[in-house]
């Protein structure tokens, strides 16, 4: 691995080598041939604040070659950006196209957002990285008025309206919907927006009347502590349960600085899914609390615990455990311990391939050691 800065250069490699491995997936013995990995970055500052890049990563195996080539930037002045990503990946011999694009304009008085990304039906990093869906067009325009306040409660206020549209291949359709929002921005340090969206979408051959409402706060009134909020409802296709119903969900978070060194929190969510009939299917709440323990500058102690329950079952469902040590022991060198493990009510069998008992049980357990050492020369 190697990087730097040459004038306006920034540049980066990163080379690796994994050996062969076997494993299991889904009951099927599977082998990982022997692959060289690697990436290089190349960028450039150009118009005084402005830039432009390229990025290269690819997997070779024997039989084998992956990859994505990428050519990103910006464009800023004082009121305006425009970003920009195109790819190309690769698979041996084929490949397809993805990009996006978002501009930003605020004025005193007026705001002006769109964004925009396409990705080809054939393009596909899974080799290499994550993987957008397939064969899809989105974007979305928002425009409207804004309200600034040199005194009073109310910091800025922002209206916007605009379109969204969304197609997917493998429904041959475009869906399109209008939006509308409101934002509002408090000089003490909290503030909330909701917005609204309708139109028509199509799922599994259904065309439907498409709405969904969302709300969410934030909340940074004192150095101490921090929260956030959020909810919203939403008229929308169930995959899981392969019918049309509502979806609606609730959410916090909170952070509360206990001591000088000790920081403790939790975020909290219910995901509540309707049925045909307007009634409640189910309902899925999620806590994750966690504490932060920081007993000298640089070293930190953190802990969270992720805990999944479901209604139907009336049972905790899923729980994973991580544990992070981090250690800034010279400037811009660290030692990273990370610790997870993860347990569920997945089947599990004797050795005579008898189903056990349903029970929680650990099904899987990682750890991370790493050592980041900058050397000066």
């Amino acid at each position: 691995k190697a990087f730097g800065r040459y004038g306006d250069w920034e540049y980066g490699g990163f080379v690796a080598l994994t050996g062969e491995t076997d494993y299991v997936d889904d009951g099927n013995n599977m082998a990982e041939p022997q692959a060289y990995f690697g990436s290089a970055r190349l960028k450039k500052q150009i118009l005084d604040n402005s830039s432009v890049g390229v990025l290269m990563v690819a997997k070779q195996t024997k039989e084998n070659t992956y990859g994505v080539i990428d050519i990103d930037g910006a464009f800023r002045e004082s009121d305006w950006q425009l970003a920009y990503q195109f790819a190309r990946s690769f698979d041996n011999g084929d490949g397809d196209y993805a990009a996006s694009i978002g501009f930003r304009n605020i004025s005193e008085k007026w705001g002006n957002l769109f964004r925009m990304r396409a990705i080809g039906n054939e393009f596909n990093v899974s080799q290499v990285g994550y993987v957008p869906w397939q064969g899809t067009i989105n974007s979305v325009g928002l425009t409207g008025p804004m309200w600034y306040f040199d005194d009073g409660a109310i910091r800025n206020i922002f209206l916007y309206f605009g379109p969204a549209i969304n197609y997917e291949h493998a429904d041959l359709y475009t869906d399109y919907a209008g939006v509308i929002g409101f934002n509002m921005q408090f000089r003490d340090g909290w503030g909330y927006e909701i917005n609204a969206d309708f139109g028509k979408s199509k799922d599994e051959d259904i065309i439907y009347d498409s709405y969904s409402v969302n709300l969410s706060s934030w909340f940074n009134l004192s150095q101490t502590w921090n929260a956030n909020a959020w909810g919203g409802y939403q008229n929308t296709y169930n995959f899981g349960r392969d019918y049309l119903a509502s979806y609606s969900w609730f959410g916090f978070s909170v952070e509360w600085k206990a001591l000088d060194i000790l920081e403790i929190g939790t975020s909290y969510d219910m995901f509540i899914e309707g049925d045909p009939d307007g009634n409640i299917e189910d309902i899925t709440y999620n806590a994750r609390p966690f504490f932060s323990l920081t007993p000298i500058n640089n070293l930190n102690f953190r802990v969270y615990v992720d805990n999944v329950f479901v209604r139907s079952t009336d049972r905790m469902e899923r729980i994973i455990g991580g544990f992070l040590f981090s250690w800034n022991f010279l400037p811009k060198s660290w030692i990273y311990l990370a610790l997870n493990e993860f347990g569920d009510r997945s089947d599990e069998y004797d050795s005579n391939n008898n189903l056990l008992p349903n029970r929680m049980h650990t099904t899987n357990r990682a750890g991370v050691f790493k050592i980041k050492y900058l050397y000066y020369f």
